[in-house]
């Protein structure tokens, strides 16, 4: 997995709100789970998404959580994963660096039939796709912004988000014979999720300043490349380097210290392994490699979760 890579004060600790238990799953009463819910999943295929590996993300969870904060949300499939499961009363707190990225989630949570009804309406068509490419989206409304992700997530290239250093999206047109471009039941269904999220476009670190002893902080930032040729940097056009790096482990130190629980995830270079070999534990975890220019370089690779 090649996700965007060296490239996107807490309140009183003595009060408590109530735990509760994240596995086996629970509801909080305000309708049944249904179906629907079931079928939930991410509605962008994210570089560095975790549908893969739910089964190593969910064993090493906390077991008993507050509030879930994840500050680099990205495709938001553990986000979603356990708003399937009704194991998030007390709501989530979601966030990234990429401002589009925020603003589709806005606009799939508050305006969802807005959004199936613009990108239902778009085409599967080259020329269509360098079109929407080059659109000033910034100008564009949450539904509209989070249309045009949508459709150039599906058309586009192995799914990847790349911008220059003028912030102008310049992913290529995928070759894909018939993409599924709008599916409205999931999107509702993400929708119903989304409902109850707190979503800001912000700094990872803002999220030391809320996150409560007992809550729950999962982190899944740009990976460390693990070559000097896998270098993704383009996730934002600010980046994240080294030094993002080594500031991600201060502050989940930080909460650790403060009783908040954490959970990262990362790439299997030595740097990683560096960085968190003190005051964390780190296991290894077996997943497909699915961005490569070559079919016969992809296949399973370590990667790392610390908590």
């Amino acid at each position: 997995m090649m996700r965007a890579a060296l490239a996107s004060t807490g309140s009183d600790l003595r009060f408590q709100r109530p735990s509760f238990i994240a596995t086996p799953p629970v509801n909080d009463g305000a309708r049944p789970i249904t179906q629907d819910d079931e079928a939930v999943r991410p509605f962008l295929k994210w570089v560095g998404g975790k549908r893969a590996i739910l089964p190593a993300l969910s064993a090493h969870a906390p077991r008993a959580f507050r509030r879930y904060h994840e500050p680099f949300v990205g495709g938001g499939a553990l986000f979603f994963h356990l708003s399937r499961l009704g194991s998030l009363p007390h709501g989530a707190a979601l966030s990234d660096n990429n401002e589009r990225l925020v603003r589709a989630y806005k606009g799939v949570r508050d305006r969802v039939e807005d959004v199936i009804r613009h990108v239902g309406s778009y085409p599967h068509d080259k020329t269509f796709y360098l079109e929407m490419r080059d659109r000033p989206v910034d100008s564009f409304s949450d539904a509209e912004v989070a249309a045009w992700l949508i459709y150039v997530n599906r058309t586009e290239y192995n799914g990847l988000y790349h911008v220059n250093q003028q912030n102008r999206f310049n992913v290529p047109f995928g070759d894909y014979e018939n993409p599924r471009i709008c599916d409205p039941e999931n999107l509702r269904a993400c929708s119903r999720a989304l409902s109850r999220a707190d979503i800001r476009c912000e700094p990872f670190d803002v999220v030391a300043e809320r996150a409560e002893r007992g809550d729950f902080v999962y982190f899944d930032p740009p990976y460390v490349p693990l070559s000097s040729t896998s270098s993704f940097t383009s996730y934002t056009a600010s980046g994240f380097g080294l030094s993002h790096q080594q500031k991600l482990v201060a502050v989940a130190r930080s909460l650790k210290a403060r009783g908040v629980h954490v959970l990262l995830s990362n790439s299997s270079a030595p740097l990683v392994r560096e960085l968190y070999k003190d005051g964390f534990s780190t296991h290894e975890v077996r997943v497909a490699r699915s961005v490569n220019s070559r079919g016969d370089g992809r296949g399973k690779i370590v990667e790392l979760l610390m908590k």
